[in-house]
């Protein structure tokens, strides 16, 4: 810190002498100071620091930009100019993946400036708001993006952003082979855009343990981003569509592998480490395969993302990384409540005079569960407020000041923990009566407990609170921008099929809406087809088995060889879903018969075939 002072010393003097100057970023950023308080540095290896400087737009908001010193920029400013071209590809396509391209400028051997992003925080950060073990949570992201958008239409399109800069992220990162990827290069704005920073190793050049390599997925791809992705823990129509959005955007780039291989050939001979023989440039074209068809293409990106998504290693490498980066965090800190965007205090609010619980409500968004509205009673009579608050957040008010107070001083909290098979009605009851009891003993406290800016932040309404003031809580149709259903009980599967040198092609891409088992578990479904007439049953084909799930993704290809053109007037596609039962009968959830004689298969043909009892399908 005192390093970076004495800097920022010879900084002033430099604009004192020159009155302003352009940054090498952009000529267009023309700056006349530097701000002292707004300057820190990050605790990254290269300590990088974060610089404030003054516009000379009256205008214009400070310019900030990251020093850094040690490492070599050039990398940097090639790879993000390859992703620069793949977002230019993909938009000509007319496929917009939202992605965040900052501006990255080297300036000397192993110095540079790099852009900084506003109103965005980097994965660690939004994690460990959730504890050290938080990289291990699925609910951080969702919670986090709810909290910088409360109102339900400005949380969709944060998510509808997220769903694409993800996938755009996963595709690129994973053609260009970017590794050391952890929780703090990976960086996530207010918005709903993700983006990646800190590109310092690509080309597959990944760092060891010993012989381990330390990037073990394909691409960072977690259960938590999955969960902003589905709106919950179980697999939805969204995450088809970010599938679907990946596969697309990965066959694209792969129609361009001569131009991606062209302009890394040419930086051959520039000096960067680790793009400087064939077998790098080989990393590129094994990692965009373009031997292989679309198809084909399709269902290796599938697996790609089942194996990052399954991935533990991905996770334990983001909690080593939160573990290593706790010696840099001051002792001083203060805790702060995940849920809530800013902090309150007894100045800025206004005393809190009592405090009750009055009922609790059923809720279905973002989960189903329970509410509890709270009445909170400030010292002005007419000071009246109503706020609702999850009993998980309840818990984690009493987690956070167990970090600041010793135990004797606070209250005991309900245990979370319920015997038996208790009614949630039955439940939520009882720890109304109880959480009533532990918020008026926490606002009767000692005044250092009662007084304190956790407290006050908890009991201060959240836009949420005041958008619900007067209302219930009403139920959410789920997925209702991304999916139309037909209605069908039995939910619908989405096939491509296409014919081809006496060769019929059945991809069986997703299955969306089937209906539960009767226990009320979900199943393990998979699909199984014949092609009729075939009375010695040699036509069966069979995908995997998707575990618990309503809604699967396979990206499987079937294919019926010789096949003449002629006989398929006289074919029926005979599909059943079923669900896997181990030593029982599989259970049949859906099916559908299509007449290829009603298909024009001149061409591909892609849609949602209605399933439900025997009869003919519908597209």
């Amino acid at each position: 810190q005192g390093i970076l002072r004495e800097g920022l010393e010879d900084v002033k003097q430099f604009f004192k002498a020159n009155g302003s100057c352009r940054l090498p970023l952009s000529p267009s950023l023309l700056v006349k100071g530097i701000v002292p308080r707004d300057c820190s540095y990050f605790n990254s290896n290269a300590v990088p620091l974060k610089l404030s400087f003054q516009n000379v737009d009256p205008l214009g908001e400070n310019i900030r930009v990251i020093f850094k010193c040690g490492d070599d920029l050039r990398q940097d400013m090639l790879t993000l100019q390859m992703i620069r071209i793949m977002n230019k590809i993909w938009v000509q396509e007319g496929l917009d993946m939202r992605m965040v391209i900052f501006r990255c400028f080297s300036t000397g051997r192993g110095r540079g400036m790099v852009e900084m992003i506003p109103n965005a925080e980097t994965l660690r950060k939004i994690q460990v708001e959730h504890g050290v073990t938080g990289s291990f949570k699925d609910r951080p992201l969702a919670d986090w993006l709810q909290k910088h958008n409360p109102e339900e239409d400005e949380y969709e399109k944060a998510v509808e952003n997220f769903i694409y800069s993800c996938a755009g992220c996963c595709v690129a990162t994973y053609v260009l082979g970017i590794c050391d990827r952890h929780n703090d290069n990976i960086m996530l704005k207010t918005t709903g855009h993700m983006f990646h920073i800190d590109f310092g190793r690509f080309l597959g050049h990944a760092q060891m343990f010993g012989n381990i390599k330390r990037d073990r997925a394909p691409f960072v791809f977690t259960s938590d981003m999955a969960y902003v992705i589905n709106g919950g823990d179980k697999p939805s129509s969204r995450f088809h569509d970010f599938v679907d959005l990946c596969c697309q955007a990965y066959n694209l780039i792969r129609k361009h592998t001569h131009l991606f291989l062209n302009l890394l050939g040419l930086m051959l001979s520039c000096g960067i480490p680790e793009l400087s023989d064939l077998e790098d440039l080989k990393y590129v074209y094994d990692a965009l395969r373009p031997q292989d068809s679309d198809a084909d293409a399709t269902t290796y990106f599938t697996r790609l993302i089942e194996s990052s998504l399954g991935s533990v290693a991905t996770k334990l490498n983001f909690f080593i990384h939160n573990l290593a980066q706790m010696k840099f965090t001051g002792s001083d800190a203060r805790p702060t409540l995940s849920f809530a965007p800013r902090v309150h205090t007894i100045k800025t609010s206004g005393r809190i005079r009592d405090v009750f619980l009055c009922r609790h409500e059923r809720v279905f968004n973002p989960s189903k569960g329970y509410i509890y509205v709270v009445k909170v009673q400030r010292e002005s009579p007419s000071d009246v407020a109503f706020v609702q608050r999850t009993f998980e957040e309840f818990q984690e008010l009493h987690n956070k000041l167990r970090l600041l107070f010793p135990s004797s001083l606070l209250p005991s909290f309900p245990s979370r923990f319920v015997l038996g098979r208790s009614r949630g009605e039955a439940v939520a009851e009882r720890r109304k009566e109880e959480l009533n009891g532990y918020i008026w003993h926490l606002i009767h406290a000692a005044p250092e407990v009662a007084e304190c800016d956790l407290i006050y932040t908890f009991f201060h309404p959240l836009p949420r609170d005041e958008k619900a003031a007067g209302t219930n809580p009403a139920p959410k149709a789920a997925d209702a921008t991304w999916a139309c259903s037909l209605g069908k009980v039995g939910g619908e599967v989405k096939l491509s099929i296409s014919y081809k040198n006496n060769k019929l092609f059945i991809m069986v891409m997703h299955i969306r809406g089937l209906p539960p088992l009767q226990d009320g578990n979900d199943p393990d479904p998979y699909v199984k087809t014949y092609l009729l007439p075939d009375p010695q049953k040699t036509t069966k084909r069979k995908t995997k088995v998707a575990r618990k799930t309503c809604n699967p993704t396979y990206n499987e290809m079937l294919v019926y060889d010789g096949i003449p053109r002629g006989d398929l007037q006289q074919r029926e596609l005979r599909l059943s879903v079923l669900s896997e039962e181990g030593f029982w009968e599989n259970i049949l959830l859906g099916e559908v018969g299509i007449r290829l004689r009603d298909l024009d298969l001149a061409q591909e043909k892609m849609g949602w075939f209605a399933l439900g009892s025997r009869g003919h399908g519908t597209l």
